[in-house]
């Protein structure tokens, strides 16, 4: 299998939250799985790892959405 060398203090500065970044990942490989389109040009075939190297590109992002109250 091919690896993702992608170092974690990377991944961990584009959210600055580890459970962020797990969410980010894991919503972004299940929209890949579904059949989205892949927004790197690189050809990997895992979506896990296609999902961590879009966000270390840049490519998405978390968003906090704002709360509603009252």
């Amino acid at each position: 299998m091919d690896t993702l060398r992608i170092p974690l203090e990377n991944l961990y500065s584009k959210t600055h939250s580890m459970y962020k970044l797990v969410v980010l990942a894991s919503m972004r490989a299940l929209e890949l799985n579904a059949g989205a389109a892949k927004l790197t040009l690189d050809e990997k075939k895992d979506v896990l790892q296609t999902a961590l190297l879009e966000i270390v590109e840049g490519k998405i992002e978390y968003a906090q959405m704002a709360s509603k109250t009252g």
